[in-house]
């Protein structure tokens, strides 16, 4: 009686209703902003998709077992050839080249928007208290909470995919950048300073160097989550390997849908260690 009485006197915020509002009035107004951006990144995704096609499956397979092993591993460089072959074998070659150029451009975007706002809430407190909020609230929301709002913008396909990928895996960029060039000792800067240093002198050579494995960990993380979010995309129309995944769920195909998550577990394990191995010392790598 207590609660129905408490619900009666409280009325409900309408923030369905403001939410719907703003994403109406955006979808007019910024039109052509939406357009500029959806013809970029087909663009982009395009690009990745013909290089990945354009050879023959088995010199791609090669060409990334190379990357592997001057990685520095030769296991991983026998993984990548092997696990590559496994995809052609089964069939999903295309849809794997698909959701690697998909993650490659979400990742990228992510990477080129997060590192300077990463660097811009190190550098600004009060840029740090706004942006670190929103970080959280990026980073609890649903992710299926983000199809949304994509499809609204940019309708079904390849975009919207991008666009979720992107603002799910942008944070752990923004994060682990603010947080390693922070952790600079303040010794080095103030020495820095000595020396007659400018801020842009002081960015470049001391703290984003000091910070880089903190930041490739943020780099790596982003890639990671980029991926996961890309399968997810497939509900909205985003081409690769989540494709299958989600006709395997849908048709209750067990095998089906265990082959398509062996692709997606070989694509991701190769990204991994390479997105932690490739910018690593040389010296570093030999020992791995």
């Amino acid at each position: 009686m207590s609660n129905n009485l408490i619900s009666a006197e409280m009325p409900k915020l309408p923030i369905a209703d403001w939410i719907d509002t703003a994403v109406d009035w955006m979808s007019i107004n910024l039109e052509g902003l939406f357009d500029g951006i959806a013809t970029v990144i087909k663009s982009v995704v395009d690009l990745f998709t013909t290089v990945f096609m354009f050879p023959h499956p088995i010199v791609f397979m090669i060409l990334l077992a190379v990357i592997a092993y001057f990685a520095g591993k030769w296991k991983l460089s026998l993984f990548t050839l092997l696990g590559f072959l496994l995809i052609w074998n089964l069939g999903y070659w295309d849809a794997t080249m698909s959701t690697l150029a998909l993650v490659l451009t979400s990742g990228l975007i992510s990477i080129v928007i997060g590192i300077p706002i990463g660097i811009w809430c190190a550098k600004s407190k009060t840029a740090s208290s706004i942006i670190t909020p929103l970080l959280d609230f990026m980073q609890t929301m649903p992710a299926f909470v983000y199809l949304l709002p994509a499809v609204t913008f940019f309708s079904l396909g390849v975009v919207p995919g991008v666009i979720a990928s992107i603002i799910f895996a942008i944070p752990p960029t923004i994060r682990l950048t603010n947080l390693g060039i922070k952790q600079v000792s303040g010794e080095l800067v103030e020495a820095a300073d000595a020396f007659g240093s400018t801020g842009a002198q002081k960015l470049f050579k001391v703290q984003l160097p000091l910070a880089m494995p903190t930041i490739l960990a943020g780099i790596n993380q982003t890639v990671m989550l980029s991926l996961s979010m890309v399968v997810i995309a497939s509900m909205i129309g985003a081409q690769g390997i989540g494709v299958e995944v989600y006709r395997a769920v849908t048709q209750l195909q067990i095998g089906q849908g265990f082959e398509a998550g062996l692709a997606v577990v070989v694509l991701a394990i190769v990204l991994d260690r390479l997105s932690q191995n490739i910018f690593k010392p040389t010296q570093k790598r030999g020992k791995a």
